[in-house]
Protein backbone atom coordinates (compact mmCIF):
# COMPACT_ATOMS: atom_id res chain seq x y z
CA UNK A 1 0.00 0.00 0.00
CA UNK A 2 1.40 3.00 -1.28
CA UNK A 3 0.84 6.96 -0.28
CA UNK A 4 -1.42 7.38 -3.23
CA UNK A 5 -3.74 4.52 -1.48
CA UNK A 6 -3.75 6.16 1.57
CA UNK A 7 -4.95 9.37 -0.35
CA UNK A 8 -7.40 7.34 -1.82
CA UNK A 9 -8.93 6.38 1.51
CA UNK A 10 -8.66 9.22 3.48
CA UNK A 11 -10.16 12.06 0.63
CA UNK A 12 -13.49 10.36 0.62
CA UNK A 13 -14.05 10.36 4.55
CA UNK A 14 -13.07 14.17 4.56
CA UNK A 15 -15.08 14.99 2.03
CA UNK A 16 -18.03 13.28 3.79
CA UNK A 17 -16.77 15.10 7.23
CA UNK A 18 -16.95 18.60 5.58
CA UNK A 19 -20.40 18.10 4.00
CA UNK A 20 -21.66 16.74 7.75
CA UNK A 21 -20.40 19.81 9.08
CA UNK A 22 -21.46 22.12 6.67
CA UNK A 23 -24.85 20.61 7.28
CA UNK A 24 -24.51 21.41 10.86
CA UNK A 25 -23.67 24.95 10.08
CA UNK A 26 -27.10 25.22 8.08
CA UNK A 27 -29.26 23.34 10.53
CA UNK A 28 -27.84 25.58 13.18
CA UNK A 29 -28.47 28.83 11.77
CA UNK A 30 -32.02 28.59 10.25
CA UNK A 31 -33.71 26.39 12.72
CA UNK A 32 -33.25 29.17 15.38
CA UNK A 33 -34.00 31.76 13.04
CA UNK A 34 -37.52 30.64 12.19
CA UNK A 35 -38.01 29.75 16.45
CA UNK A 36 -37.47 33.26 16.89
CA UNK A 37 -39.26 34.59 14.22
CA UNK A 38 -42.42 32.87 15.39
CA UNK A 39 -42.38 33.78 18.63
CA UNK A 40 -41.12 37.35 18.71
CA UNK A 41 -44.55 38.86 18.75
CA UNK A 42 -46.06 36.28 21.48
CA UNK A 43 -47.00 37.87 24.59
CA UNK A 44 -47.12 34.69 27.06
CA UNK A 45 -47.20 34.38 30.68
CA UNK A 46 -47.76 31.99 33.51
CA UNK A 47 -49.78 33.25 35.55
CA UNK A 48 -49.83 30.30 38.17
CA UNK A 49 -49.86 26.57 38.44
CA UNK A 50 -51.56 23.64 40.95
CA UNK A 51 -50.77 20.44 40.85
CA UNK A 52 -53.56 17.90 40.95
CA UNK A 53 -51.81 14.50 40.80
CA UNK A 54 -48.24 13.33 40.39
CA UNK A 55 -47.75 14.63 36.87
CA UNK A 56 -51.24 16.01 36.29
CA UNK A 57 -51.53 20.11 36.94
CA UNK A 58 -53.94 22.63 36.06
CA UNK A 59 -52.20 26.11 34.84
CA UNK A 60 -53.33 29.77 33.97
CA UNK A 61 -51.68 31.29 31.36
CA UNK A 62 -52.31 34.43 29.75
CA UNK A 63 -51.31 35.18 26.30
CA UNK A 64 -52.29 38.44 25.06
CA UNK A 65 -55.96 39.46 25.58
CA UNK A 66 -56.83 36.03 26.47
CA UNK A 67 -56.45 33.73 29.83
CA UNK A 68 -56.16 30.03 29.14
CA UNK A 69 -57.16 27.16 31.76
CA UNK A 70 -54.99 24.70 30.87
CA UNK A 71 -55.29 20.78 31.92
CA UNK A 72 -51.52 19.66 31.89
CA UNK A 73 -50.56 15.82 32.06
CA UNK A 74 -47.46 14.10 31.27
CA UNK A 75 -48.46 13.21 27.57
CA UNK A 76 -51.11 16.11 26.77
CA UNK A 77 -52.43 19.56 27.25
CA UNK A 78 -55.96 20.36 26.85
CA UNK A 79 -58.02 23.29 27.03
CA UNK A 80 -60.37 23.52 29.81
CA UNK A 81 -61.45 27.48 29.53
CA UNK A 82 -60.67 30.23 27.61
CA UNK A 83 -61.47 33.46 29.11
CA UNK A 84 -61.34 37.02 27.09
CA UNK A 85 -60.39 39.96 28.76
CA UNK A 86 -59.39 43.26 28.17
CA UNK A 87 -56.00 44.67 29.97
CA UNK A 88 -58.00 46.31 32.80
CA UNK A 89 -59.40 43.35 33.95
CA UNK A 90 -56.37 41.03 33.27
CA UNK A 91 -54.21 43.76 35.58
CA UNK A 92 -57.23 43.81 38.51
CA UNK A 93 -56.86 39.51 38.48
CA UNK A 94 -53.15 39.35 38.26
CA UNK A 95 -53.33 41.82 41.47
CA UNK A 96 -56.12 39.27 43.24
CA UNK A 97 -54.47 36.68 42.31
CA UNK A 98 -51.05 37.80 43.90
CA UNK A 99 -53.81 38.21 46.96
CA UNK A 100 -55.19 34.61 46.85
CA UNK A 101 -54.52 30.95 46.23
CA UNK A 102 -54.96 29.16 43.40
CA UNK A 103 -57.96 27.65 44.10
CA UNK A 104 -59.78 30.58 44.69
CA UNK A 105 -58.64 32.33 40.98
CA UNK A 106 -59.63 29.13 39.58
CA UNK A 107 -63.17 29.43 41.12
CA UNK A 108 -63.28 33.10 40.57
CA UNK A 109 -62.43 32.52 36.81
CA UNK A 110 -64.51 30.01 36.14
CA UNK A 111 -68.16 31.80 37.79
CA UNK A 112 -68.26 29.24 40.55
CA UNK A 113 -67.81 32.16 43.04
Amino acid sequence: MDFFDVIKMLLPLLIIIAMLYGLLVVVRKYSFSLSKGKTSGMNIKIVGTQMLLPKKFISVVRVKDKMLVLGVSESSITLLKEIDADDNEIVDNEMDMQNSSFADMIKKNLGMK
